[in-house]
């Protein structure tokens, strides 16, 4: 079974790689660099979202390439074989990622 994700890339990805030019909506604080990644979710449609679990998100979002942030901070590439519906979440970075299950709160 695979999944369609941002620009229809079916998941699981070969190698347990995230393919080049993946999109993923990421803040832009990450992206630019002010915050780490906290919390990186593959959702139950299979999309990527990047955040930094400490500002609101909303508005503060753009859609970037995986490999982009993979480059700022490799330990995102580790995520790549997660399954959709889950989250990885880690109080700063340079901790490790822990996996749960991940549900929007107005679900």
């Amino acid at each position: 079974m695979t999944h369609e994700g941002v620009r229809g890339m079916a998941w699981p990805y070969p190698g347990n790689r995230f393919p080049q030019h993946l999109g993923v909506v990421v803040q832009r604080t990450v992206l630019e660099g002010t915050e780490p990644a906290r919390s990186v979710v593959h959702d139950a449609e299979g999309d990527w979202l990047v955040s930094d679990d400490v500002n609101d998100p909303n508005g503060n979002a753009v859609l970037a390439c995986m490999e982009h942030l993979v480059a700022a901070d490799g330990t995102i590439a580790e995520l790549a074989a997660m399954p959709p519906g889950t989250e990885a979440w880690r109080p700063n970075q340079g901790e490790p990622w822990r996996l749960q299950q991940h549900t929007y709160a107005d679900a």
